[in-house]
């Protein structure tokens, strides 16, 4: 039994190190997809800015 327990405590030990590595070396990048939706973000709203923009300007000339 004694051996067994060795062997199951270090089996459980590579399998601790090996998943510790791969969390500590997996860096959070932004998919392509998400990329993507941050760029139609940022132009939807640059052209909402814009268009506000434009209409006061608009309002403001016809008072």
């Amino acid at each position: 039994m004694r051996t067994n327990d060795h062997r199951t405590d270090r089996a459980k030990r590579e399998a601790d190190k090996l998943f510790k590595q791969v969390d500590t070396t997996k860096t959070k990048r932004p998919s392509d997809y998400e990329i993507a939706q941050q760029s139609f973000q940022d132009n939807r709203e640059r052209l909402k800015a814009e268009r506000l923009a434009r209409e006061a300007k608009s309002t403001g000339r016809r008072k």
